[in-house]
């Protein structure tokens, strides 16, 4: 397996060394950096958006990300939520597939069938890797079958404590899986494509005023229930797709379900909300709210992790278990403001933390300031 000498990142192009010379083309190429993760396309969610945004900033910042995803294997689709697919392939796959892409450094992005396998594959090896803690796994299947926190909290930790480091989206969640038994843990900025969220235009016209917008899986573990019983008025718009729409469709006509949008189609629906509600207790962080401010659309959330980072003390967003009373209290807040505040947290910034927190499957830091 190639490994890089070195890799430093500054402000304008990268230094990069990389043993193994040049390609066929003459041009040396960049080190990659393999991904392995289960959540994947058909799938829309803050991950599979992550790993595309960060795949996209990798080049400037002198690495070549490459994946490994259940679309590359044979895969059938999880029991009660199709758009996952569950990988099924054989060790000795999964290691020609790793060997092809020769990375200098291994992220294990989920806990799922083909994270197992590249986990096994690197203790195998002796390779350094990082994981990262991007779903509260627990708590979802604890919303779907009887199965106790404190067991699949044990499994996860046996997952993650191997890792280098596993990486989460905020403090909170660092300090409450600490308290779980979890270790080495770092937190990885998040960030999303400000440029196209704030750059979208108000859509719709004629819908009764205020717009109450939900952005998300249409899911169990989401809470949307929460959002959609309020009885405020104005309209309410839940945009996404998942295994609770066909029933909430029949038990809340006069909601309006727009089904799955994505670049500047979503932009501009954010940019026509008046509020866009959170209603989730189970999110690590919530990219989507991030996305609402970067509209201009302030946020109304409950008091849990996830909005509590995110939100802050911004002022751009209200949290409050009475969350008709968060709707309302948020109309007000100045667009304006919320845009400034997710300005700050672009994919660039994303992807500098990301890569910062990694190591050569040797073990050495992957990258050191310029």
């Amino acid at each position: 397996m190639r490994t890089a000498s070195s890799l430093r990142v500054g402000s304008g192009n990268p230094a990069v060394t990389q043993a193994g010379g040049v390609d066929a083309s003459g041009v040396c190429p960049l080190p990659r950096v393999l991904i392995v993760s289960d959540a994947w396309h058909p799938q829309v969610n803050g991950v599979v958006r992550t790993i595309e945004w960060l795949r996209a900033e990798a080049p400037a910042l002198g690495v070549e990300i490459r994946l490994l995803s259940p679309d590359l294997f044979r895969s059938v689709p999880a029991p009660t939520y199709p758009e996952i697919r569950l990988t099924i392939t054989t060790p000795r796959r999964l290691a020609e597939a790793i060997d092809s892409i020769a990375p200098i450094a291994i992220h294990i992005a989920t806990e799922g069938p083909l994270g197992f396998l590249a986990r096994h594959y690197c203790l195998r090896r002796g390779l350094a890797f990082t994981t990262c803690y991007h779903t509260r796994f627990p708590e979802y299947l604890a919303a779907r079958a009887p199965v106790p926190l404190s067991w699949t909290y044990a499994a996860l930790r046996r997952f993650h404590a191997p890792a280098g480091a596993t990486l989460v989206a905020t403090n909170a969640l660092s300090g409450e899986l600490a308290a779980r038994g979890f270790s080495k843990l770092r937190v990885w900025t998040r960030g999303i494509d400000v440029e196209l969220f704030r750059s979208g235009s108000p859509t719709w016209s004629g819908l009764p005023r205020p717009i109450a917008l939900f952005v998300g899986r249409v899911a169990v573990e989401k809470n949307i229930e929460a959002f959609l019983s309020l009885d405020m008025p104005g309209s309410k718009i839940v945009v996404g797709e998942g295994p609770e729409r066909l029933r909430l469709m029949q038990r809340y006509p006069h909601v309006a379900f727009r089904g799955l949008r994505t670049g500047r189609e979503l932009a501009d629906l954010y940019a026509s909300a008046d509020v866009f509600v959170f209603p989730s207790r189970t999110d690590t962080f919530g990219l989507v709210m991030l996305e609402a401010m970067a509209a201009g659309t302030p946020v109304a959330a409950l008091p849990v992790a996830g909005p509590q980072d995110v939100i802050g003390q911004s002022g751009c967003g209200i949290m409050s278990d009475d969350l008709q009373a968060a709707v309302t209290a948020a109309l007000v807040i100045p667009r304006e403001r919320c845009r400034a505040y997710a300005a700050q947290f672009s994919m660039r910034v994303s992807a500098s933390s990301f890569l910062g927190h990694l190591s050569k499957v040797d073990g050495e830091a992957l990258m050191s300031p310029a």
